[in-house]
């Protein structure tokens, strides 16, 4: 692609969201601009290019808007197709895309809106609900150093920037420990993995800083 082409990704620092768009653009070695939105006073570019949702991320490509952070992971990937970040396999491929909506729809659903909303015994109904969902990653891990095998592709960056690096930091937050050793080994050894990969490690908030925003998050969610 040429170098005058038009990257640009607006974002929030916290949003595992948007931090898999910047894993994504980084694996793949796109070079593009970065535009911080804040969540209380989103800008006018959000809201003119994300009119429905005024919602992060947002890829502008040569003039063309891109929504939605699996929608945008995809369209890397197919304009883009150096570094693939979707399995080649079609099954494989078909696999990647169902968990990536589990994680989205359902383990950010029990793992934290409704943990947010539930009092200490509801918390824990929910935590085992959690592990119940992370366990059929758990099972996708074993014998591989990431979901993608040996390299770092789609389910990876969905997972990891959702999982690890934003839901635990909200569980961490209220002393509430949902995913341990004993239980999720492969789960554990493909973290440590990840935390090894440049492009992930760049991308990651600050631990204390992020902690902080859970919790800011959880509140936001209780008051709603």
């Amino acid at each position: 692609m040429a170098e005058t082409e038009e990257v640009k990704l607006l974002g929030i620092w916290a949003s595992p969201f948007s931090r898999r768009i910047e894993m994504a653009l980084k694996l793949k070695g796109i070079k593009y601009d970065y535009v911080e939105e804040k969540l209380e006073n989103k800008s006018s570019l959000l809201l003119a290019l994300n009119p429905v949702h005024k919602k992060v991320p947002v890829l502008v490509h040569n003039g063309k808007t891109i929504l939605e952070s699996l929608v945008i992971l995809e369209y890397i990937d197919e304009t883009w197709p150096h570094n693939p970040i979707l399995p080649q396999d079609p099954y494989e491929r078909s696999k990647a895309r169902f968990f990536g909506k589990l994680i989205d729809e359902q383990i950010i659903n029990v793992g934290f809106v409704s943990m947010a909303k539930a009092d200490e015994k509801g918390r824990e109904v929910l935590a085992e609900q959690a592990r119940e969902l992370i366990m059929y990653l758990e099972k996708e891990l074993v014998g591989k150093d990431y979901f993608g095998g040996k390299n770092v592709g789609f389910l990876d960056l969905v997972a990891g920037s959702m999982i690890p690096f934003c839901l635990e930091r909200g569980w961490e937050g209220i002393g509430l420990e949902v995913i341990t050793e004993e239980k999720f080994p492969e789960y554990k050894r493909w973290v440590k993995n990840l935390e090894k990969v440049e492009i992930v490690r760049d991308c990651i908030p600050p631990r204390e800083k992020h902690v902080e925003h859970m919790n800011y998050m959880a509140e936001r969610v209780r008051s709603s």
